[in-house]
């Protein structure tokens, strides 16, 4: 996932708030208590995440993919007054270290988490979202956004993470492609030439691309 030099992502980040003692503390937490803690969001694509949402304020988020709620608490930072969060996660393993965190923060009650399969879950959601965060597997990221566009109000947002998924995207062999991999092509293809949104694919870690529907 390193798509910049090293001096230049050091330097990014030490020109970026901070993470607060929460954060840290999951972030730590995460890295020495958690299979596959790459998959957290972290202090840089953290921050980016609290400005967007503080920017749009929204009163509905969606976050499929909770993992240990980093990025849920980083999203729930621009929710208004009256604002909620639903993140759907499938690893109940993850469960009560997740709940452990969420329930230190200042958004607990704002936060609704559930524990299934998001495909299933998404359709019964009666919610009209300002803010959906994919960040799950890939193989089903056109599935959610399918599943979620009639869900967002016009002029939201949608931003799917790992969308350059540590560059295979760009691999030359075609041969070499594995199934997430090529889901991740064929997500990126189709919500570029979906003319209900907008879109802007920033290099940010792993990639974020943003979309607004139209």
């Amino acid at each position: 996932m390193k798509f910049l030099v090293e001096e230049i992502e050091q330097y990014s980040a030490a020109h970026t708030e901070g993470e607060n003692e929460l954060l840290k503390s999951l972030n730590r937490e995460t890295h020495a208590n958690v299979l596959n803690p790459r998959m957290l969001s972290g202090h840089l694509q953290g921050r980016f995440l609290s400005m967007i949402s503080r920017m749009i304020r929204p009163d509905r988020i969606l976050e499929i993919g909770t993992y240990t709620g980093y990025s849920a608490i980083c999203l729930c930072e621009g929710l208004t007054e009256s604002g909620k969060l639903i993140t759907i996660d499938i690893n109940e393993e993850l469960e009560t270290f997740t709940r452990g965190f969420l329930a230190k923060t200042a958004f607990n009650d704002k936060i609704d988490y559930r524990i299934g399969n998001a495909l299933d879950i998404i359709p019964t959601l009666t919610d009209t979202f300002d803010l959906v965060f994919i960040d799950a597997d890939k193989i089903n990221y056109s599935s959610y956004f399918n599943l979620c566009l009639d869900k967002v109000r016009k002029g939201g947002f949608l931003i799917a993470d790992n969308v350059l998924w540590s560059g295979k995207v760009v691999q030359q062999d075609i041969k070499k492609t594995d199934k997430d991999t090529q889901a991740l092509l064929d997500f990126n293809r189709m919500v570029h030439e979906d003319g209900r949104v907008s879109n802007i694919l920033l290099p940010i870690r792993d990639g974020l691309m943003i979309l607004q529907k139209i």
